[in-house]
């Protein structure tokens, strides 16, 4: 084996507080896997705008407790003595030992640490940052991720994600640390170190429960949490609104880190909703919720005419929720937004109600910066599920937050079942009045990730002139940079008819992601136009996959 490889491993086990990631690293040193070692020592996780996130195990390039307390160690130095963090984490594996690892590095470099009393949504932590005045906050979560992964997640004093150039100075620091064994440690009982109570969930459900929800309640409701951290929390505020608790999916009410009953524990992907919609069926819901693993995302079925149900995409209660939080809100400065990969609706919405627009680049991150602190935010959402739902004083949560939106659409389904119309009725009248808006994605999965360089660099070299049967009007590469956006990896088509294409790299998996987007006009049923929206987007996505070559 390569003597450089060994000297790594051995460093890292001099260093290394966890026995099982030891017992890992001496296996295969014993065993002489140099293939295994350079893939765990060759790189690193690189801390980004995400935080980290990756597959558990040793090494710098696997998530594990020596890279979890260099990251804490280098977010203190940012920070410097006497700041104050607060720390939340979900149920995956070694979640609750990663927050106290965080906790006892930040309260040894003289930090604050307040650590929240259990297993909990990441919006409480988002909410719990600014309503205990903290200087930052860090979670511990891989959101949808397969079971395997882990990951660490920092927000800044104003409650949301941290962007460039903080990300940058952080991860400097990082780089800057010495052996975790040397780290001057905190534990609980210190002065330094809080374990919160229940108080901060009170307070995050009284903030939720102020969402404009409407005075119906009268609802039938299907949820999962899909095995993660949502059930407790979301069921509470239903209860505390004036609902009736929702129907739970038992095979997946509790927390499991090995998500024993889906491929992968996020709701928009196949068969991730089956369980739900088989109980929803039988029932007779008036609604399907769900939440991914850490509750920031929220899923939305709704019965059919026909019998059974469907799930509505993010774009479709994007649009309802923004709508419904525009009528439900005053003033002049009133702002929403959303990115430049979810679907042009939302601003035809704002214009007609004379409300502020903004678009972002993807990711709540951007959202919450939208307008540059011009205007009250009081919505945001992308398409992958994830809306900030506020009110007349703006966002409870400067993030997603998958308990608010499911309050926010219960109440606006409620108020519709008592009108004798559904969620659908409420499409139907947004597509008369703005034309139809259908989106729809295309991911290509890889192994070899120069693939996407490829496909990226042929689509810049020689755009499409025609997709789907419509003219590209022009052909935008995002990685120069607007007036209103920064530098991002990705391509924007804007075609003939008001449609779009976005095309662009995943920032969290080894995917290749397009957005398509077409615009019908609805000048006879909503029925056919939708039909005609399906054809559209097939032919969009024959000709796009052609073009990517992959």
């Amino acid at each position: 084996m390569s003597s450089d490889l060994v000297r790594l491993a051995q460093d890292w086990l001099a260093q290394d507080p966890d026995p099982r990631t030891r017992e890992e690293l001496r296996e295969l040193l014993d065993e002489g896997d140099e293939e295994a070692l350079r893939e765990r020592f060759g790189a690193k996780l690189e801390f980004g705008t995400a935080g980290l996130r990756g597959e558990l195990g040793a090494g710098p390039n696997r998530m594990n407790r020596v890279t979890v307390m260099r990251a804490a160690a280098g977010l203190a130095a940012v920070l410097g003595p006497d700041r104050h963090v607060v720390i939340g984490y979900d149920a995956r594996h070694n979640s609750d030992v990663f927050a106290r690892d965080t906790a006892a590095v930040l309260t040894g470099a003289g930090l604050r640490a307040s650590l929240l009393p259990a297993p909990l949504p990441t919006p409480v932590l988002a909410f719990a940052v600014r309503h205990l005045g903290a200087d930052a906050g860090v979670t511990v979560t891989a959101s949808h991720n397969p079971p395997r992964d882990n990951g660490y997640k920092v927000y800044w004093g104003d409650g949301s994600q941290i962007v460039p150039p903080v990300d940058a100075g952080i991860s400097a620091a990082i780089d800057a640390v010495g052996p975790v064994s040397s780290l001057p440690l905190g534990s609980p009982g210190d002065p330094g170190w809080t374990d919160l109570g229940e108080e901060i969930v009170a307070a995050y459900l009284d903030a939720v429960t102020l969402l404009p929800l409407g005075d119906a309640r009268e609802l039938k409701v299907v949820y999962t949490p899909l095995h993660g951290v949502g059930g407790v929390t979301l069921t509470s505020a239903f209860l505390a609104a004036g609902f009736a608790s929702p129907v739970t999916v038992e095979a997946q009410a509790d927390p499991d880190p090995d998500f024993p009953t889906v491929a992968f524990p996020n709701p928009e992907e196949p068969g991730a909703m089956d369980l739900a919609l088989e109980l929803a069926g039988r029932i007779g819901a008036d609604l399907v919720l769900a939440n991914d693993p850490d509750a920031d995302r929220c899923a939305v079925g709704v019965p059919l005419p026909q019998g059974g149900h469907r799930m509505l995409t993010g774009d479709e209660v994007g649009a309802l929720l923004g709508e419904h939080v525009i009528r439900h809100t005053s003033g002049d400065d009133r702002l929403v937004a959303t990115t430049i990969v979810s679907s042009s609706l939302l601003g035809k919405i704002a214009a007609e109600h004379g409300v502020g627009y903004a678009e972002t680049l993807t990711g709540f991150k951007w959202i919450m910066k939208a307008g540059g602190g011009r205007g009250n935010l009081v919505y945001g959402y992308e398409e992958a599920l994830g809306y900030s739902v506020g009110s007349g004083g703006g966002l409870p949560v400067h993030d997603k937050d998958g308990i608010g939106a499911a309050l926010t659409v219960a109440g606006l389904a409620a108020r519709a079942k008592r009108d004798g119309r559904t969620l659908l009725d409420l499409l139907d009248d947004q597509a008369r009045r703005y034309g139809l808006h259908a989106t729809s994605q295309l991911s290509v999965r890889v192994n070899d990730l120069s693939l996407i360089a490829g496909a990226m660099a042929r689509l810049r070299a020689a755009p499409p002139v025609e997709l789907g049967g419509r003219k590209v009007e022009s052909a935008e590469d995002l990685s120069l940079g607007s007036a209103g956006l920064p530098p991002t990896d990705g391509i924007r088509y804007r075609l003939a008819g008001g449609a779009r294409v976005v095309v662009r790299p995943s920032g969290t998996e080894p995917k290749l992601k397009c957005y398509l987007e077409t615009v019908v006009p609805v000048t006879g049923e909503v029925a056919d136009a939708r039909a005609q929206a399906v054809r559209e987007l097939g032919a969009l996505t024959a000709d796009l996959s052609a073009a990517l070559g992959l």
